[in-house]
């Protein structure tokens, strides 16, 4: 493999893990958004430290990653994995944390949970744990099956996590002060983890059609960011001409 062909396989891999790792940054934020404030950015960045640690321990072993996908016994004639079973796992927990959270936030509780008993850092970073298996699981998997050398794979794991710890903190915050995208995130973990469902049971899933839709939301959230913030800046400017002709009469 000549220099050219390492340089396109590693770009190309680091942005499919950046693609593949969105999933887990909008969980680590959310979750993270419900510590303290101070414990808020050393959450984020353990919970990526241990993403990368996770799907390098994965990478170093690709024999035990090879058999995950053996079948370990059948369900009405279909053959059920370790694979199979991780991300059906998974993605009942995300359904569940999904389905919970915005149950708080519709509520209105989730505040009086926050005031009243925080969750801690250990439990915040042992769930963070729980799905940085689940989701470095299938991200080192089309790794493996994109690139035949070990290093490029891991110099692309290592990038793109580096730039995903630049980016968790302004994601963190915008979600946190918006209440409409953090709906939204909530909704797209929804999603995830009926899509690991499916993909646990044996339905495939193209995530094509999956980030189409996340792209198309999230593209129609910040036309609405857009329009609502110049509602009110225009609703500034007429009070301020108004409180201004008051004065001038």
């Amino acid at each position: 493999m000549d220099f050219f062909e390492i340089l396109v396989s590693l770009l190309t891999l680091t942005a499919l893990e950046i693609v593949l790792g969105i999933d887990n940054l909008v969980f680590i934020s959310i979750m993270s958004n419900r510590l303290p404030a101070e414990q808020r950015s050393l959450a984020r960045r353990v919970g990526l430290a241990l993403a990368v640690i996770t799907r390098l321990l994965l990478l170093a072993s690709i024999a035990w990653l090879a058999g995950v996908t053996t079948p370990l016994f059948t369900i009405f004639e279909h053959p059920v994995s370790l694979r199979d079973l991780i991300l059906f796992g998974g993605g009942l927990f995300l359904l569940a944390k999904g389905t919970t959270e915005i149950h708080a936030a519709v509520d209105g509780v989730e505040e009086e949970m926050r005031q009243g008993k925080p969750l801690s850092f250990t439990s915040v970073i042992i769930q963070i744990i729980i799905l940085d298996i689940v989701f470095s699981l299938d991200s080192v998997i089309t790794a493996v099956g994109m690139a035949q050398q070990l290093w490029v794979m891991a110099t692309a794991i290592v990038i793109a996590v580096g730039i995903m710890i630049f980016a968790a903190d302004p994601i963190s915050r915008f979600i946190h002060e918006n209440l409409s995208v953090k709906m939204l995130a909530l909704s797209f973990l929804i999603l995830v983890g009926a899509m690991l469902v499916a993909e646990g049971v044996g339905f495939h899933v193209p995530k094509g059609y999956l980030y189409f839709a996340i792209a198309f939301s999230i593209g129609v959230e910040i036309l609405n960011l857009t329009a609502t913030k110049r509602r009110r800046l225009q609703a500034a400017q007429a009070k301020l001409q108004t409180a201004g002709s008051s004065d001038a009469t």
